[in-house]
């Protein structure tokens, strides 16, 4: 039974799912699953291995032509149920997301709906994968562009956004024709594995959505070395995606990465200062920092930086940060202690260089928890600069021209998202053009839509999720040459 109080305690997953079944590890090995919020352990599942992983790959290999036979129509079919049967259960599915990940309530059950949407969208593009007609240089030859699937997928998802990161992989590797198998963070398992129920009764076949669970070192190095599999995609820090690319170098695998980030986001002196406000709020302390995406680089002019500052300490003082499932909650904890220790350790090194606490700057004595920090007078010498802090503080810095801003925003080897405020046409148009990153938002702290492609440059990944873009990266393109034709 599960330890939550679930309409539909099936949802309630400690096994992994591999060929249609629940099963075990081989060793019979488990890990514990803990709720951030209290330090319980809240469920046991399979600590799997290489063979287990292998087992999963032979089931993927068994069920891949088949599955690539079967039409658009179909495809689409299987995935509007599963999309109908995730919003059925949201209530479950946030319940679970918040006791493993420690999100508020309301937070988890946005991010079911946000999944959700990449189920939708996929299971439309299922019917839209176009190839074309070229031109032939002579009259007795034809030339077509066909799409086909690449093959056998894996995706490896972090802990951050259990549900979403599985569903904008997932759906389009099955929109497309691809078995996929799931390797889901050890610290979230338990939404990945609800998410393999529903997709289950939703006539996904067996061996097209795999979930096994585990520590990262044996099954990714099985799903990366591995020839059956032919495609990999992972979201998580550039120094195991950096790793994961060597392990996929001998086998020469499609790829797509989103890795870390270190976004700008900079706020003019003609910007609405009550919408950048807003913008931050959202950017900066949704899910307690812990995105990939969230500003970690707060760049304003100095003309309204005192003005800004205050106003950002007035609405980050009202911030509820408390268990996720209580009511009021705004903001959870972070998902374990070397998180606290990281963020203590970037707000430590701003201090002793200078910088200021306008509010927060202690983490508290419970377990995950930190309070929303401000910082002030922040520079680009400090480790808050340099590195991805994935929690709850806002560095401010202070820049004088358009130039400079941009030349701040630019100096780092990460490229994932870019946020900007003004009111300035002309400069709205320089400034996006001119960020090196691979998502800008201009008067907006959001940048994450189904519809758009999501991804990044440089250090920050490879290939793109989401929109027409995401379903390209699970298709392989082959050039059809008919002669003979007169």
């Amino acid at each position: 039974m599960s330890p939550l109080p679930l309409q539909d305690s099936s949802l309630y997953r400690q096994q992994a799912f591999i060929n249609g079944c629940w099963v075990d590890a081989r060793s019979q090995e488990t890990i514990e699953v803990i709720n951030p919020s209290t330090a319980e352990v809240i469920a046991r599942v399979p600590a799997m291995n290489e063979q287990d992983t292998r087992d999963a790959i032979q089931a993927a290999e068994t069920v891949r032509l088949p599955f690539a036979a079967t039409s658009a129509a179909e495809r689409a079919a299987m995935l509007e149920k599963w999309h109908q049967l995730i919003l059925d259960n949201t209530e479950d599915l946030a319940m679970l997301m918040t006791a493993e990940q420690g999100k508020s309530l309301e937070e988890a059950r946005g991010e079911v709906r946000y999944g959700a949407s990449f189920v939708k969208w996929f299971a439309e593009e299922a019917r839209r994968i176009y190839g074309e007609t070229l031109p032939a240089p002579t009259r007795d030859r034809r030339i077509l562009v066909l799409k086909q699937p690449v093959g056998i997928a894996a995706a490896i998802t972090p802990w951050n956004f259990p549900i979403a990161m599985i569903t904008r992989k997932c759906a389009p590797a099955i929109a497309a024709g691809c078995p996929v198998i799931v390797k889901p963070s050890d610290l979230t398992p338990l939404s990945a594995l609800a998410l393999a129920e529903l997709a289950s009764r939703a006539g996904i076949p067996a061996g097209v959505l795999q979930v096994v669970t585990g520590l990262p070192q044996g099954i990714g190095g099985e799903l990366t070395r591995n020839p059956l599999v032919r495609k990999l995609s992972f979201t998580g820090s550039t120094r195991v995606g950096q790793l994961l690319m060597r392990q996929c170098a001998d086998s020469v695998k499609r790829l797509s990465f989103e890795l870390g980030g270190n976004a700008p986001f900079i706020v003019f002196d003609d910007a609405d200062i009550e919408l950048a406000i807003a913008g931050v709020l959202v950017s900066k302390f949704r899910n307690g920092g812990q995105t990939c995406v969230c500003a970690n680089r707060i760049l304003v002019q100095r003309g309204i930086y005192d003005q800004f500052a205050a106003r950002l300490v007035e609405e980050t003082k009202k911030l509820k940060v408390g268990d996720g499932f209580a009511a009021g909650t705004q903001m959870g904890p972070l998902i374990n202690q070397a998180a606290v220790e990281k963020v203590n350790r970037h707000i430590d090194d701003a201090l002793s260089q200078g910088a200021r606490v306008l509010t927060g700057g202690i983490a508290a004595a419970n377990g995950n928890f930190v309070q929303p920090t401000v910082l002030a007078d922040v520079t680009a010498s400090m480790l808050i600069a340099n590195e991805e802090t994935f929690g709850p503080v806002a560095p401010l810095f202070c820049f004088d021209d358009e130039q400079q801003a941009i030349d701040l925003a630019n100096a780092t080897p990460f490229g994932l998202a870019a946020y900007f405020f003004t009111e300035n046409l002309r400069r709205s148009w320089r400034v996006a053009e001119k960020l090196e990153f691979g998502m800008v938002g201009l008067n907006t702290g959001s940048v994450s839509l189904e519809i758009a492609p999501f991804g990044g440059i440089k250090l920050s990944g490879i290939g793109r999720e989401g929109a027409k873009a995401g379903i390209e990266e699970y298709l392989e393109m082959k050039s059809f040459h008919i002669g003979g034709l007169d």
